[in-house]
């Protein structure tokens, strides 16, 4: 694990949040009263200070709040842990590459910080089976939706951060976020498979992709189907819950059957 730099750490520290909850300054918002100790869910953590009544809002998605006469949401905890995940994803990377260029780092940032790495983030950690979800959201899956799983990631660190400070919440993200920081190094191509193959495609000049996409099933449940389009030639094939996710999926496919396909030399085209 990489040290934290004094001048980082002390410019993430020097705020209004304390380093350790103690005696609660007010009295618990009634609503919050049958508080559940998550036992399973904090060892998956690695048992860090963990204020109770911060957790538990940060499992409390706005569906669940709305439909439970106006609960504080996870919403204000997701936009610090945000934050601080960057903050120690970015140092780390920094500190762990030293001979990469600021592209290149910021490849592998976002190959970390994204909403499908931190579900699967989440899916390791359990963490869907945990989120208070409304009725709606439950229906319909929001327990695995990519979107809900990675927003409550980010709300769980800033609970973290605010009730241990800024080395425990670091302790807790290398904990869940280097082994995909690891990968990431190793993808390469995969780091952004879409800007990857529009890189190929210009190097063998075959033109800008262009995705095809087909959505169906209800709005709730939409399912989209990718191919990308270079040339006159259609390559590749992704699925899922976004567009987003479809295309990458294609793209990917689409940059393996491309590079697949012999270069002709100069010389075996002129001949």
């Amino acid at each position: 694990m990489p040290r934290f730099s004094r001048t980082v750490r002390a410019a993430s520290v020097a705020s209004t949040a304390p380093r350790r909850l103690a005696a609660r300054s007010s009295e618990p918002d009634s609503r919050f009263t049958a508080l559940t100790t998550y036992g399973e869910l904090r060892a998956a953590l690695g048992d860090p200070v963990l204020d109770a009544e911060l957790l538990e809002r940060a499992l409390t998605h706005r569906s669940f709040a709305y439909e439970n006469g106006g609960l504080p949401t996870n919403e204000r905890l997701e936009f610090l842990g945000d934050s601080v995940l960057g903050i120690v994803v970015t140092e780390a990377l920094y500190r762990t590459h030293p001979d990469l260029s600021e592209g290149r780092l910021a490849k592998l940032r976002a190959a970390v910080v994204n909403a499908r790495a931190l579900a699967v983030v989440a899916r390791m950690i359990g963490l869907g089976e945990h989120i208070k979800l409304g009725k709606g959201e439950e229906s319909t899956g929001g327990r695995d939706k990519a979107s809900i799983l990675s927003d409550t990631v980010e709300a769980v660190i800033g609970a973290v951060y605010l009730s241990g400070g800024f080395e425990v919440a670091g302790a807790l993200i290398h904990l869940l976020f280097d082994p995909l920081m690891e990968d990431a190094a190793k993808l390469g191509a995969g780091l952004d498979w879409k800007t990857s193959l529009q890189e190929l495609s210009a190097e063998r000049s075959l033109g800008v992709p262009e995705y095809v996409i087909e959505g169906s099933g209800p709005d709730h449940m939409r399912h989209f189907v990718a191919q990308v389009r270079v040339g006159d030639q259609l390559y590749g094939h992704g699925e899922g819950r976004s567009k987003k996710e479809a295309e990458q999926q294609a793209a990917e496919t689409a940059y393996t059957e491309i590079s697949a396909i012999p270069v002709e030399s100069p010389e075996t085209a002129a001949g």
